[in-house]
């Protein structure tokens, strides 16, 4: 018997798993890695700070053109484009010779991730039905705390093999792989795929239909104001989450005095918390739609109760100084923080589908600030306190005020300019 091959709404899923997990190992690295860079390039922790938030800069500014791009030209060519750049960023980054080179090599590495989160959710919208929304941003995005929760060990491992320099490069190479992969199986309409069926296409949403009104312009006015209360939110979640990503490893490494080794495993513990959330939110999110049928108690009410969740799991850590209890606390925090992107990722294509990659670069403009000022924050506070405790009162406050304005959301109203009572042309910035 022949073993059963994957369905081609599956493989895309799983091609855009692995670029979620790639993507995020390129761009977390640094973090493993930091103490190695530090003393070669003569850092202190401000200048390291400003290293990890250099990438989100351009990060930042591509999220709008990279969503509104993917929505006029598609999925596979934004897509193929974005990742050429990110992988010669990051095997540049192993050739870097001062501060100056290394905050190049990471500006060019936001350039090219800046497209990739809008343009594969554009992407999921075309291919995974409404019903599977939740699911399937849900393990993306499980993949990229995978990535998250596979870095700190794997990066140790190349640099003893390869030192720091040949970890980017080989990582680098890996990603012009999958570029290889991505653009010789994708395609932007799933009628054009060969291996598609006619049971996958008849739980799609018509490709055709939105190719019809794909020339519109986006009404950005409109959209932005619908899209407001999201970003925020996402802000809120998204200084937790570079807090993490930045700073976990040289937490473990200089507030407990572990080395590197044992540094990188307690840091892969707390990343793998990421992983179940992100797994199971999507899971649970589109289990609650189907039961309830209700958009704002599958996303916008989940995400509440999880930042809650979250910003109590991580109060522990403010007083206890047991290095094993510290981590299950952040495993913890990030398990329930990480349990909002199913969720959060679905609200832009439910609110706007026929505009989702430029949707949901506007709600992921909030993590990409987040990614500017948490580093630089933290790396500030712990060269003026040596505390390292001090920044998590942030992320906890933060959380709180998220899961205030999360009310504002509402995934249930689809954008449509006609039921609000306002033109096309009122709204639509040339």
């Amino acid at each position: 018997m022949r073993p059963r091959r994957l369905s081609a709404t599956t493989t895309v899923l799983v091609l855009l798993c692995l670029m979620y997990g790639i993507t995020y190992i390129d761009r977390v690295n640094v973090s493993t890695a930091a103490s190695s860079f530090q003393r070669e390039l003569l850092l202190n922790n401000t200048q390291v700070g400003l290293v990890f938030s250099a990438f989100a800069y351009p990060y930042l500014i591509f999220q709008i053109i990279g969503g509104w791009v993917s929505d006029r030209f598609g999925a596979r060519r934004t897509l193929t484009v974005s990742a050429v750049i990110w992988a010669v960023a990051t095997l540049l980054t192993g050739f870097v010779g001062s501060l100056g080179s290394m905050l190049c090599a990471r500006v060019m590495l936001g350039f090219g991730e800046g497209a990739t989160f809008p343009t594969a959710t554009r992407a999921m919208s075309d291919w995974t039905a409404q019903g599977n929304r939740g699911f399937a941003q849900g393990i993306t995005h499980s993949s990229a705390r995978l990535g998250n929760a596979l870095t700190p060990p794997l990066v140790v491992w190349l640099m003893t093999l390869v030192t720091w320099r040949g970890s980017f490069i080989v990582l680098g190479l890996v990603s012009l792989a999958w570029v290889v992969a991505w653009v010789s199986y994708f395609r932007d309409d799933p009628c054009d795929h060969p291996r598609i069926t006619p049971e996958e296409l008849e739980a799609l949403p018509s490709y055709a239909d939105r190719k019809k009104t794909e020339k519109e312009p986006v009404p950005w006015l409109l959209l932005s104001r619908r899209m407001l209360p999201v970003t925020v939110v996402y802000f809120c979640y998204g200084w937790t989450l570079w807090l993490y990503l930045a700073w976990i490893p040289s937490f473990f490494l200089h507030s407990y005095r572990l080395d590197l080794k044992r540094s990188a495993l307690f840091s892969a513990g707390v990343f793998f918390g990421g992983v179940l959330g992100d797994a199971l939110g999507g899971v649970v999110s589109d289990r609650i739609l189907r039961k309830t049928g209700d958009l704002n108690k599958a996303r916008r009410n989940l995400v509440v109760a999880c930042f809650l969740c979250s910003l109590l799991s991580m109060v522990p850590v403010l007083f206890l100084h047991d290095v094993t209890w510290v981590a299950i606390c952040l495993s913890l925090g990030f398990f329930w923080a990480e349990f909002t992107i199913g969720p959060m990722w679905a609200i832009p294509m439910d609110i706007a589908p026929r505009f989702s990659g430029s949707a949901s670069g506007l709600m992921n403009t909030g993590s990409a600030l987040a990614a500017i000022v948490s580093p630089l924050v933290f790396g500030y506070i712990i060269d003026r306190t040596h505390n390292w405790v001090v920044p998590f009162l942030g992320s906890i406050g933060l959380l709180l005020a998220g899961s205030i304005v999360a009310f504002w959301m509402k995934p249930g109203e689809k954008l449509s300019i006609a039921q609000l009572g306002e033109t096309p042309a009122a709204n639509v910035v040339a």
